[in-house]
């Protein structure tokens, strides 16, 4: 039988490395056959945004991630796992999130990444603001109903 999975989350105002953190994610693993990344960016809305704010419940958003990332590592057949979720100010461009499964096989590692993206859209405690390129003051945005539409799919 494999050894449990520990996932590893972390909540940070620093940038990260997509490479850097895969390469940590496999080292020294032969039993990898499938590695699925998930990277969200910070867009500028056509031109009308110049930063999102994002803040987060300290404490409360590392957990809320931990407990759907060990769901994850429960419900598939993982061999690491890692989610990354920034706060702070980001520009268009930035990196904001990442998630990446590993697992023996590809379809494990999707669907594993899907899941954690998925709840950790609805269910950890993030807030943005967007602020405007023309430099009114942004407002607060609020959640989308296909972010729930797209967890409803996970039937626990």
């Amino acid at each position: 039988m494999a050894e449990p999975v520990t996932p590893t989350v972390r909540v940070q105002t620093e940038d990260f490395d997509v490479s850097a953190e895969v390469a940590k994610l496999t080292e020294g693993r032969t039993d990898v056959g499938a590695i699925v990344t998930f990277t969200g960016l910070c867009r500028d809305e056509g031109g009308a945004l110049s930063a999102l704010e994002l803040e987060h419940y300290p404490g409360m958003a590392e957990a809320e991630i931990s407990r759907i990332a060990a769901e994850a590592v429960q419900r598939w057949p993982l061999t690491g796992l890692l989610a990354i979720h920034r706060y702070g100010l980001m520009r268009p461009g930035d990196n904001i999130v990442l998630v990446a499964a590993a697992s023996s096989h590809r379809q494990a590692a999707f669907e594993a990444a899907s899941f954690v993206m998925d709840f950790l859209k609805t269910e950890a405690p993030f807030w943005k603001r967007e602020h405007h390129a023309n430099g009114e003051p942004g407002a607060w945005v609020d959640a989308k109903e296909m972010d729930d539409e797209a967890r409803a799919r996970w039937s626990r």
